[in-house]
């Protein structure tokens, strides 16, 4: 998996856009499955918090990166589990790395929710891509499996 494919974010991104999505999911307002990602930093140790859409297929949750190899992404393959927050609700969960062959029906699934919030980071590739298309942008966006923690 390609560790240096990242694409950041532009400045209405991340100076309007996302506090507006932030805050509102702080305030317990979920925006198309918005929550608040809560995973401890792998050099500071500290909590460090981002917006992210939660992806369900098939009753199974998944976290997808469309801006590819992230902090976060980096933080959760540290930390191995996280917390999703909304509102005061939160939610503890391990988190499993999906390989690359199989994350093609959940790239389409989420390209098919979230294509216009976050298609540009896709190389082209949408929701109606043949597999192959999907299959070759695969390593560029990682994708976790949530799997729920009682504490």
């Amino acid at each position: 998996m390609p560790d240096d494919h990242y694409l950041q974010p532009g400045w209405f991104t991340r100076k309007v856009f996302n506090p507006l999505i932030a805050a509102s999911t702080r305030a317990g307002l979920s925006i198309w499955g918005s929550r608040i990602l809560g995973v401890r930093g792998r050099v500071s140790g500290e909590t460090r918090e981002t917006p992210v859409n939660v992806l369900t297929l098939d009753g199974t949750r998944y976290l997808v990166a469309p801006r590819g190899v992230t902090q976060w992404v980096r933080n959760l393959r540290a930390a191995r589990e996280g917390v999703l927050r909304l509102g005061r609700r939160e939610e503890s969960f391990r988190a499993v790395e999906i390989a690359d062959p199989a994350k093609v029906p959940l790239l389409r699934a989420y390209l098919r929710r979230w294509k216009l919030e976050v298609g540009v980071f896709f190389d082209g590739v949408g929701p109606d891509s043949d597999d192959e298309e999907i299959l070759r942008i695969a390593p560029n966006h990682p994708v976790f499996k949530i799997e729920p923690i009682a504490r």
